[in-house]
C-alpha cells in the first residue's frame, strides 16, 4: 500500500497529464502521409516516449526551484514536493536519473536526435532558472520547447514539415503560453510568479490577440500553399473522376475548427478564467474536445482516404 502510494506521488510530480504536450512529434509524420508506415510510426513513438521522460525530469526540476512560490499557490501546494511528500533531496536524485536516462535512450537513436534532447533538457533547466523570470522571454521559452519536439519528429522520421504548419505550432504554442499566463495573472495576481509582476493585463490581451490571430494566418496559408500528394486507393479513384482534384485547396475546410477552437479557448479564458492550466482545458472541455476531434477526423479523412 504504502509502495503504490509513493508510485501515486512520482507519477503526480512528473505530470502525466501532461504528455499530451508531446504528441506535436508526431506532426511529421501526420501531415507527411506516413502515420500508417510502421518504422515512422515506430521511431515516433520511440521519439515520444523520449520527450515524456523529458518532459517529466523537467517538471520535477521546476518544482525544485519553484518550491518557495509553489507553497503560496492554491493549486501548486498540494504538488509532492512543495507539499513535502517528496523531499527535495529525492526529488534531486530522480532529476538527475532520469536526465541520464533520457539522454542515453536519445543517444542509441542518433546523434542529432541526442543533441535535441540535450537542447530541450537545458533550455527547460535555464528557463526553470533564469528565463521564466522575465516578461515575454518566459512564454517564448515555452514555444520554443515545443518546436524543439516538432524538430525531434523531423529527425527521427526523416520526414519534414511544411514552414506554414511550422510557424503554426510556433503562434498556437505562444497563443496557449500567453492564455496561461493571463490567468495566472488574473486569478492569483503577482505572488505565485516573479515574471507576472512585470505584465500588465493589456499587454497579456493584446499578446493574445495577436498570436490567436498569427496562428489562424499561418494554419490557413498552410492549407492554401501546401500541394498534397498523399497516394491511396480512394485518392487514385477521385483522380479519375476528378482530374483537378488534387489541384484543390480542400484542406481549407478545417480551417473553421482551428478558429472555432481557438475562439473556444479564449472564451474559457475571459469566461471562467481556466486557462492556467490547458491540459485540463483540452481534456475535459466538451465543445473543445469535439472541435479537436473533428478537426482531426477532417484531416485525416482528407489526407490519407480522398
Amino acid at each position: 500500500m504504502v509502495f503504490n502510494r509513493k508510485i501515486g506521488l512520482f507519477l503526480q510530480a512528473f505530470r502525466v497529464n501532461q504528455w499530451i504536450k508531446n504528441l506535436v512529434i508526431f506532426t511529421a509524420i501526420i501531415f507527411s502521409g506516413e502515420l500508417f508506415n510502421p518504422v515512422a510510426l515506430g521511431q515516433s513513438i520511440y521519439a515520444f516516449v523520449t520527450f515524456c521522460l523529458l518532459s517529466s525530469t523537467s517538471y520535477v526540476l521546476n518544482d525544485i526551484i519553484d518550491f518557495p512560490y509553489d507553497r503560496k499557490h492554491p493549486l501548486k501546494k498540494d504538488r509532492p514536493i512543495a507539499s513535502g511528500k517528496i523531499s527535495i533531496q529525492a526529488a534531486t536524485f530522480i532529476v538527475f536519473v532520469m536526465s541520464l536516462i533520457s539522454l542515453i535512450i536519445a543517444l542509441f537513436f542518433s546523434i542529432k536526435f541526442f543533441f535535441l534532447a540535450l537542447l530541450f533538457i537545458l533550455l527547460h533547466f535555464f528557463y526553470s532558472l533564469y528565463l521564466k523570470k522575465h516578461p515575454v522571454v518566459d512564454i517564448f521559452s515555452i514555444s520554443i520547447s515545443f518546436m524543439i519536439r516538432a524538430f525531434a519528429g523531423e529527425v527521427a522520421t526523416g520526414f519534414h514539415i511544411p514552414v506554414w504548419l511550422t510557424f503554426t505550432i510556433f503562434f498556437s504554442s505562444l497563443f496557449i503560453a500567453t492564455v496561461k499566463r493571463h490567468a495566472e495573472f488574473v486569478v492569483h495576481g503577482t505572488e505565485t510568479r516573479r515574471s507576472l509582476s512585470f505584465y500588465k493585463e493589456h499587454l497579456l490581451d493584446f499578446l493574445t490577440t495577436t498570436f490567436a490571430t498569427a496562428t489562424i494566418i499561418a494554419y490557413s496559408f498552410y492549407t492554401y500553399f501546401e500541394q498534397v500528394s498523399i497516394v491511396s486507393p480512394f485518392s487514385r479513384m477521385f483522380r479519375n473522376l476528378l482530374p483537378a482534384f488534387e489541384a484543390r485547396k480542400w484542406l481549407m475546410v478545417t480551417i473553421p475548427f482551428v478558429v472555432y477552437g481557438i475562439a473556444r479557448y479564449a472564451q474559457l479564458l475571459y469566461e471562467r478564467e481556466e486557462g492556467e492550466r490547458p491540459e485540463n482545458i483540452i481534456t475535459k472541455d466538451r465543445p473543445l474536445i469535439v472541435s479537436i476531434f473533428l478537426w482531426a477526423f477532417t484531416v485525416i479523412f482528407l489526407l490519407y482516404i480522398l
